[in-house]
């Protein structure tokens, strides 16, 4: 998929057409999926997870299909918000509890961080569902991300 194919599109063929997402996008939502409520990873942790792909394939999949996923829960590695959806991503982490870190002063517009030590999961047992049950997402799964 090139950087240039056009949101909500895979193959030349707008989301929904083919009923289908991508097998890479579908492993990266299970994923998103699995994290649990006030907790994150980063986009390297989700590549590293599925040992495929890096950081800007994970964030391609998330900006292009996870717009029902639970996308506020996939980060920066240094815990700063996504550009442009603080406002939502924000409220989605004090509704779950994630751990946060005061802006500073310097900090532009004061929004904080995710506390990463103390928000970070690792994808361990107990903790959330099974990464990599649920089959069959459609195209309602969404097109586009943080929507």
């Amino acid at each position: 998929m090139s950087m240039e194919e056009p949101v909500g599109e895979t193959a030349g063929k707008p989301v929904g057409e083919t009923g289908e997402l991508p097998e890479y996008a579908e492993r990266v939502l299970d994923v998103a999926d699995a994290i649990p409520p006030g907790r994150v990873m980063t986009y390297g942790d989700v590549a590293e997870w599925l040992g495929e792909g890096g950081p800007r394939q994970v964030g391609r999949v998330m900006a292009l299909y996870g717009g029902t996923a639970p996308w506020w829960r996939v980060v920066r590695a240094d815990g700063t918000l996504l550009p442009g959806h603080e406002p939502r991503a924000l409220a989605h982490y004090r509704e779950e509890g994630t751990p946060l870190r005061t802006a500073g002063a310097a900090a532009e517009g004061h929004v904080p961080r995710i506390d990463m030590r103390r928000a970070r999961w690792d994808g361990g047992a107990g903790e959330g569902p099974a990464i990599g049950g649920d089959a069959g997402r459609d195209a309602g799964r969404g097109a586009g991300t943080h929507t």
